[in-house]
């Protein structure tokens, strides 16, 4: 098969099993680029040398004309500033790419799906996230192979430069977010509003080690949409005790079965879905509001990296 042109992103830590098989479906097709990321270890962690060590010991295995370029962190730098410092890298050098984590195994469609509608949306800054993932649990949305959303979601996505350039890790501007209350007009569900300004919060006072809610702030800061496909194009295989964030193993979005999408249409109006961000909300949830807190300070109270 000829090379794939897009820019495959390959961000690592610790977990030489998952990145290995990660890495043979990136293997499978063949980037001709290929920028990785990586954490250092923890000094207070014994035997993370070692993990770091044969996790960058995969990327030494490239058998195809590709050019690597690596992005090696000698020390831990946390999850929050490794991920946001690493793809501010990736977008001083590349004007799109694919990103994906160390345990988000794709199907190979994933990998056309996103190259696609990287060049289909190229020029139309409504949308800034391609999401791999569906949390729909078979209920098709709308008329196309995908649908537009208000959530983010990165367990395998693809961006632009163009939207990226908006990303701020330390979210400066959230206080004047707030003053004008302007999530009302991205989510019409109070609760969903209070779940999110309550996270948002977290982020911003620095509870929570992580990079990917100061994305979701981000595309809304701007009125962006997000891609979320209608069959599940990557599943998160990293679900259990050695997990930077998702440490609840019976999760319902653990192992989610893969699946594909062969010819792409193109859904016929560019509206988003709020009866699918509204289900996934509720799943992630588990319907009561309060225990979205619980679940947060679970997923994110501690993490590897720290």
């Amino acid at each position: 098969m000829p090379p794939f042109e897009v820019p495959i992103v390959f961000l690592v830590f610790n977990r030489p099993d998952s990145t290995a098989l990660v890495f043979e479906e990136i293997r499978r097709i063949k980037p001709r680029k290929l920028l990785v990321v990586a954490d250092g270890p923890r000094s207070d962690r014994p035997g993370d040398v070692e993990k770091c060590t044969n996790v960058r010991s995969v990327i030494e295995q490239v058998d195809w004309p590709c050019e690597v370029i690596k992005n090696y962190a000698e020390s831990n730098m946390g999850c929050k500033r490794r991920v946001a410092s690493g793809l501010d890298w990736v977008f001083d050098q590349v004007d799109e790419a694919i990103i994906l984590e160390d345990d988000c195994l794709p199907d190979k469609s994933f990998f056309t799906f996103c190259e696609q509608l990287l060049a289909y949306y190229r020029y139309d800054e409504r949308i800034m996230h391609i999401g791999g993932v569906n949390f729909q649990f078979g209920a098709i949305r709308g008329d196309g192979s995908y649908y537009f959303s208000h959530l983010n979601h990165v367990w395998g996505w693809a961006t632009w430069k163009r939207a990226w350039k908006f990303y701020d890790v330390d979210m400066t501007s959230y206080p004047n977010f707030c003053e004008y209350y302007n999530l009302k007009n991205v989510l019409p569900d109070k609760k969903m509003q209070g779940a999110w300004l309550e996270s948002f919060k977290q982020v911003y006072d620095n509870q929570l080690d992580t990079w990917d809610y100061q994305w979701t702030y981000a595309i809304w800061q701007q009125n962006g949409l997000s891609i979320t496909p209608n069959a599940n194009l990557v599943s998160n295989i990293g679900f259990g005790c050695g997990a930077t964030h998702t440490i609840d193993s019976d999760n319902p979005f653990a192992d989610v079965s893969l699946e594909s999408i062969i010819d792409l249409v193109h859904p016929m109006f560019m509206v988003p879905d709020l009866a699918a961000d509204e289900f996934t909300f509720r799943a992630q949830t588990r319907i009561n509001p309060s225990k979205y807190f619980q679940w947060i300070k679970r997923q994110f109270g501690r993490c590897k990296h720290a």
